[in-house]
């Protein structure tokens, strides 16, 4: 099953909702989240979280799953409750952007539920960010930006193929080298790496 989350970060724009929405199942507004959907046009099926920032009025029109746990945040919240309905593939949004404190949280809830779907991704404006296998690739548009970001602080023994900036082995590690902003060269990207957690970003 489809699932698109949506959260309470930097809003999406609305054709690019709208588009997840059509394609999905399941929409879930993980708390203010559904306030983003509203002003998008879109009603979601359910909305959970410590209900703190959802508008009263959202809330008393759509089913609501209240979840009173401090130690997870609205987006672990809205992804429990993706697995118990069936949730295989999911995209979130508005997850980033604003605070970079709840952005950086974010990106550790992707790593931390990576593993329990299919496919999990979180998407805006301007990427679709994603936690890779050791072993990837991706069909895309020559030209299209890719960036590459060790999640888990160092990744090691990196190789790529159809990239403008390839790796031949080298690892990235944070506060030492990045691999933002390259660009691919062929239309297939090919990935691999050895250890550690791999983010990529694809720009749209």
């Amino acid at each position: 099953m489809n699932v698109l989350i949506v959260c309470n970060g930097y809003p999406t724009e609305h054709a690019l909702l709208h588009r997840f929405a059509e394609a999905s199942d399941m929409i879930i507004a993980a708390d203010g989240g559904a306030d983003h959907l509203r002003n998008a046009g879109i009603l979601p099926d359910v909305i959970t979280g410590d209900m703190d920032s959802c508008s009263k009025h959202l809330a008393s029109t759509i089913p609501v799953v209240p979840v009173d746990d401090q130690e997870t945040n609205d987006l672990e919240k809205a992804l429990d409750l993706a697995l118990k309905r069936g949730g295989m593939n999911v995209k979130i949004c508005s997850a980033t952007g604003f605070r970079v404190d709840q952005t950086l949280k974010n990106l550790s809830v992707l790593l931390k539920y990576n593993h329990r779907f299919e496919s999990i991704s979180i998407e805006d404006d301007w990427f679709s960010s994603m936690v890779i296998p050791k072993n990837f690739s991706i069909d895309v548009e020559p030209g299209t930006k890719i960036s590459l970001f060790p999640l888990s602080g160092k990744v090691d023994g990196i190789f790529t193929k159809g990239l403008a900036y390839p790796l031949n082995g080298e690892p990235l590690e944070n506060g030492v080298r990045d691999g933002s902003s390259n660009e691919a060269v062929s239309g297939t990207v090919e990935i691999s790496y050895v250890s550690g957690h791999l983010l990529l970003m694809i720009g749209r």
